[in-house]
């Protein structure tokens, strides 16, 4: 009779061994494949070149980014997130420039862009009438913030890939500029989701 209970209290001990393995594992390897993601983010700038040329497949939404970043550019930043099953892929490129190189872009952008918003962040110029989806300043301490009303953002192309009527750009892709003439800072921004 002894060993009858001794066998239950250790197939218990046993069983709730496991349990509590199965579960401490679990958060253990969540927590593991969290930071795997958390490292994908890419924000050193000496990456800017590989990721230009080479990890970025669809180059159509970069031609307008440079080729290389500046030899005069100053504080310069750089995020490049490749994408996940929740959130789309983002690159931004952020620099300070001379006032005149700063000038020449807002001139040669302004002529081209498809759709011109003041401030704001995309779920702002992505509601308002006749808006698109853009970006938001991820270069600003590598957090979601919106462009504050000194950046003038120009859209170059914005595309809806859905394919439901019911939910307007659920997929797409937009590219394009923001600029700030008083700190002579340009973003180049891709975004695939």
């Amino acid at each position: 009779m002894k060993q009858a209970y001794i066998l239950k209290f250790t197939m218990i001990a046993l069983l709730s061994l496991g349990g509590v393995g199965t579960v401490g594992g679990g958060f253990f390897l969540t927590q593991a494949f969290n930071n795997k993601k958390s490292t994908e983010v890419v924000i050193d700038s000496s990456n800017y070149q590989d990721i230009r040329h080479h990890t970025w497949s669809n180059q159509a939404l970069i031609n307008h980014f440079p080729a290389i970043i500046p030899t005069e550019a100053k504080d310069t930043r750089v995020i490049f997130y490749p994408g996940s099953p929740e959130y789309g892929r983002i690159f931004q490129l952020r620099m300070k420039l001379p006032e005149q190189q700063i000038r020449k872009a807002i001139n040669k952008y302004r002529n081209i862009a498809k759709h011109k918003f003041q401030g704001g962040d995309t779920n702002d110029h992505a509601n308002q009438e006749n808006g698109v989806p853009t970006t938001f300043l991820y270069t600003s301490d590598l957090q979601a913030e919106s462009f504050p009303s000194t950046y003038e953002i120009l859209v170059l192309n914005a595309n809806n890939r859905s394919t439901s009527d019911d939910f307007s750009w659920n997929h797409g892709d937009s590219y394009g500029v923001a600029i700030n003439n008083t700190t002579s800072e340009i973003i180049y921004w891709a975004e695939e989701w």
